[in-house]
């Protein structure tokens, strides 16, 4: 086993990593941004080191980062997900300094990270994948003339990335030829590279993704699914596991694809494999995420299994230690991510003081987070600063329980998703669990919740007023 890790990462997912290398008797060894020096991981990491300049170079120079992990005497880095998590010449430059990479090698990361060779490997592999272009598309009149050929609406996708950035819908010519070069222009900013590529158009599917695990072996099983259907511009919000629209039969056909495609890239450690789900209940490959994922934590719920405590044995060389027969998942999980925005506004990011901050507790409850009272969010990174995840014995549980945990989750100071996520947990459609990609977008009638007055600020500005009326 490893006697040092470096979490190349920051914020909660920081914090996961810490903790599940200090139950295996790991040190760890943050790097932070002078914006990120009060941070909780910070504190609680073994060693912490600033990296830099500005708030986000740091966390993407991959030489200084392995410089840095050599000078301290580090075993392996753990990547954690966003920023150099899938960038295969940072687990290429580990690999070449003799430093573990946690998660799987460059070459798996760069084939399932080009989307254009990941669908050919999965069709290979027998894998369904969405109808498309056979490779990134050479111009305009080449995806007019696919379109017309499979019919509307289409949808463009940058061939190096994820994440709904380089995504755009088109349901007719006028709008396709007008979203290209938009996609093109953000899959260059995002990802360097303006490639693209056209798939049919998947209407009101779920999104439902299986985790995999896969070690140096020759073993690879899954860990069963979840729904991330609920989501806004293909950005998740709320997580399932297990999904209500998948029964025993399906469940197993889509678990054994997701092991086929995992085997099929050659794949060691965790990943995620990624289906769309049409309303006949046919299943397409979406892509192939290289590492750990935001909503792993319901998949350990049911599970009972600790996903970053295996990725590190799985990068030690140990064996998995469990079969497929012996995963058994149990009761329901769910995951609201609470982000610093405001939903009102588009859901603008609101950084900034947290002046409250109460967290929910009780049975099935977990919070994963990364602020407390006092703390400034910074207007740097991704505005996600918690993940409220809880279990229960059945569909209801669940939502009754999540619904009472984000009436007792306080955070003051900053506009969160709290509020709006309240308003989801009592929509009848989503109680009857009646929601597929399209739902959020389909219910603007979710953005009608009050906004919470806080007694505090409402008792200063009375006295404030009171004190200018007698002239104080």
């Amino acid at each position: 086993m490893f006697k040092k890790v470096l979490v190349a990462n920051r914020g909660e997912i920081a914090t996961r990593v810490i903790r599940a290398c200090k139950e295996l008797g790991i040190a760890t060894v943050a790097i932070y941004s002078e914006a990120d020096a009060t941070s909780l991981y910070v504190k609680k990491a073994d060693e912490s080191y600033l990296v830099g300049p500005g708030p986000i170079e740091g966390y993407l120079n991959i030489h200084r980062i392995v410089d840095l992990a050599l000078k301290v005497g580090v075993d392996a880095i753990h990547p954690g997900y966003g920023f150099l998590s899938e960038k295969p010449s940072f687990a290429e430059l580990c690999e070449k300094k003799g430093i573990t990479f946690i998660g799987p090698t460059s070459q798996a990361i760069a084939d399932m990270g080009d989307k254009v060779m990941a669908r050919e490997m999965m069709k290979k592999a027998g894998v369904s994948v969405v109808p498309g272009t056979e490779g990134s598309l050479k111009g305009v009149e080449e995806a007019v003339v696919f379109a017309r050929d499979i019919g509307y609406p289409v949808m463009i996708k940058a061939s190096g990335g994820g994440g709904g950035r380089g995504l755009r819908v088109a349901r007719d010519e006028k709008e396709l030829i007008k979203n290209l070069e938009i996609a093109q222009s953000e899959s260059r900013a995002a990802f360097g590279i303006s490639d693209v590529f056209l798939e049919k158009y998947i209407e009101k599917p779920h999104h439902i993704e299986f985790q995999i695990l896969a070690d140096k072996h020759g073993n690879a099983i899954h860990l069963g699914e979840r729904d991330c259907s609920i989501q806004r511009r293909h950005q998740k919000l709320i997580e399932i596991s297990p999904s209500l629209i998948l029964d025993a039969e399906l469940r197993e056909r889509m678990g054994i694809a997701a092991v086929k495609a995992a085997k099929a890239a050659h794949y060691v450690n965790a990943g995620t494999v990624e289906f769309l789900v049409d309303d006949k209940r046919n299943f397409y490959f979406l892509e192939m995420n290289t590492r750990i994922q935001v909503e792993h934590t319901i998949t350990e719920e049911v599970t009972g299994i600790d996903l970053v405590k295996k990725q590190i044995e799985i990068a030690a060389g140990r064996p998995l230690g469990i079969g497929q027969d012996k995963v058994q998942a149990r009761g329901f999980a769910m995951e609201c991510r609470i982000c610093a925005e405001d939903p009102k506004n588009n859901f603008r990011p609101n950084g900034g003081r947290v002046t409250a901050y109460y967290s929910p507790g009780g049975i099935g409850v977990r919070i994963d987070g990364a602020i407390y009272k006092d703390y400034v969010i910074p207007g740097f990174y991704d505005s996600m600063v918690a993940k409220l995840v809880v279990r229960g014995r059945d569909w209801d549980e669940v939502v009754s329980r999540m619904r009472r945990s984000l009436d007792e989750f306080v955070i003051r100071g900053v506009k969160t998703t709290i509020p709006f996520l309240r308003k989801i947990m009592n929509d009848p459609d989503f109680i009857k669990g009646n929601f597929d990609t399209g739902y959020i977008d389909r219910k603007p009638e979710l953005l009608d919740y009050a906004e919470y007055e806080d007694p505090i600020d409402k008792v200063a500005a009375i006295s404030a007023a009171i004190a200018a009326y007698h002239g104080f």
